[in-house]
């Protein structure tokens, strides 16, 4: 099988269906934009972190895959049958950030990214995933998102944040607090 296929040479791809459209079609963004987020999150795992940090992480990049294809495809005609994402799977992101929460301290104030090079990578997939969020929410104003993608990419970006902080604490690195100028 070869890699390169040369259909999306005149700017177009497919999507799961068979359906053409541009490259640049807020679907493609949004699911462009999940694996960009996917790619952050295996930076993170590549780095000195917790073996439950990374499990966890590696889940979350099955379920990405599952959100990527069901972007991918057009629930007008594809009929193949793609893996479903679950409340279980925004339920697993809530647990995650309550075990994390329990070891750091209180939040008092906005954290400015950074701290250490592994938490600003945690920091730059926030980043991403919000972006992924913000598109596809746009995508759900004119085609069907399943809701559930939209409520896990904003859970994510919250667990992407708390991982941050546990991060920066587990390396005993100080958070960068934003004290504004008033």
């Amino acid at each position: 099988m070869k890699i390169y296929t040369k259909t999306g040479d005149k700017g177009f791809t497919s999507l799961i269906g068979g359906t053409r459209v541009p490259k640049h079609h807020l679907r493609i963004e949004a699911y462009g934009t999940v694996d960009e987020l996917n790619s952050y999150i295996g930076l993170i795992r590549d780095q000195e972190i917790s073996e439950v940090d990374k499990d966890t992480l590696k889940e979350i990049q099955d379920r990405l895959f599952t959100i990527g294809s069901t972007l991918a495809s057009d629930p007008k005609k594809s009929k193949m049958k793609i893996p479903d994402l679950k409340e279980t799977d925004i339920e697993f992101l809530e647990k995650q950030m309550d075990r994390m929460n329990e070891e750091l301290p209180e939040l008092k104030h906005f954290i400015l990214p950074g701290g250490n090079t592994t938490a600003s990578f945690a920091h730059l997939a926030r980043c991403v995933c919000r972006r992924a969020e913000r598109i596809s929410v746009h995508l759900a104003e004119t085609e069907f998102v399943d809701e559930k993608v939209i409520i896990y990419l904003n859970r994510l970006s919250d667990y992407l944040f708390t991982l941050s902080r546990k991060i920066t604490f587990d390396k005993k690195s100080e958070e960068n607090i934003w004290l504004p100028r008033v």
